[in-house]
């Protein structure tokens, strides 16, 4: 299991305050790969809002009593103040789940304005690098203080708010439940096998699509194409790995299912702006 988290003023102790529109006060990430599991159980709720954003694999809510939702990757979980929360992230499911908690005098509205309504609970927010980019930072400046930083942390925030806003705003065409189906089966085999030699036009042939066809179709519901989709599972994964592990960075493509390395090094600089030897470098500063 690999956590990474931050806190306001290094206090895990939530709170409620008004003294701001927005206030950020903790965020982090967890990614579940050898625990069997991890539940979270708080019958009271916190005293602020939650956030969450399901990045890969599945994770397990329990709004109502007894009633397991599945929640998969893509999508976000809102809780607001006093709701009780209940929900569990299995190993085999792969879960990495990332998180922010926040408070203020206009939260309300400010979720409002970016089209996330009070009978929001589970929020479709496509698989976005962005997000996570963007989660990582919110937990380096919690753990860094930096001047500024309170500030920065809502400006942040208020991004992940519009590229949610964008993502539910955005022309859909997808409108058959057959549709839907065969998209989320695609997205269940490359998650499965991202790490495998995929062919597109195979997958495509093999669900009797055309491959034009499919990567339009596979873009209007994920936000982005079959490949692109991939490669950002790819690189994900190679960046818990080189986080998380001693492998060389040829081991880790092999893991990924690059089996250049140096192929391998020239995709993730170009997602993450490092060779994977710089960003195992930047780790240990």
């Amino acid at each position: 299991m690999y956590t990474n988290s931050g806190y306001l003023n290094n206090s895990l102790v939530d709170f409620k305050d008004k003294s701001r529109p927005l206030i950020v006060g903790s965020c982090g990430t967890c990614r579940l790969y050898t625990h069997p599991k991890l539940p979270t159980f708080r019958p009271r709720g916190r005293l602020d809002f939650q956030l969450l954003y399901v990045a890969s694999g599945k994770t397990h809510f329990y709004f109502e009593e007894g009633k397991d939702t599945v929640v998969s990757a893509g999508n976000m979980v809102l809780y607001r103040p006093k709701e009780p929360q209940k929900y569990v992230y299995y190993g085999s499911e792969q879960a990495e789940v990332y998180w922010v908690h926040f408070t203020g005098s206009n939260v309300r509205n400010i979720l409002k304005s970016y089209g996330i309504t009070n009978d929001m609970r589970v929020i479709p927010a496509g698989t976005l690098l962005e997000y996570s980019r963007i989660f990582k930072q919110m937990i380096q400046e919690l753990q860094q203080c930096r001047a500024g930083y309170e500030e920065l942390l809502a400006m942040l925030l208020r991004q992940i708010f519009i590229i949610i806003n964008r993502q539910m705003t955005k022309e859909r065409t997808l409108k058959s439940d057959y549709l839907d189906t065969e998209m989320e089966l695609a997205l269940e085999y490359f998650n499965t096998n991202y790490n495998k030699d995929l062919n597109i036009e195979d997958y495509a042939a093999s669900r009797g699509m055309s491959v034009s066809w499919f990567i339009r179709t596979f873009k209007q519901y994920a936000g982005t194409t079959p490949m692109q989709y991939i490669v950002a599972l790819r690189i994900t994964n190679a960046q818990m790995l080189l986080e998380t592990t001693n492998y060389n960075v040829t081991e880790i493509g092999n893991f990924v299912g690059y089996d250049n390395p140096l192929y391998f090094s020239r995709i993730f600089k170009k997602q993450k702006g490092f060779s994977p030897s710089e960003y195992r470098k930047q780790l240990k500063k």
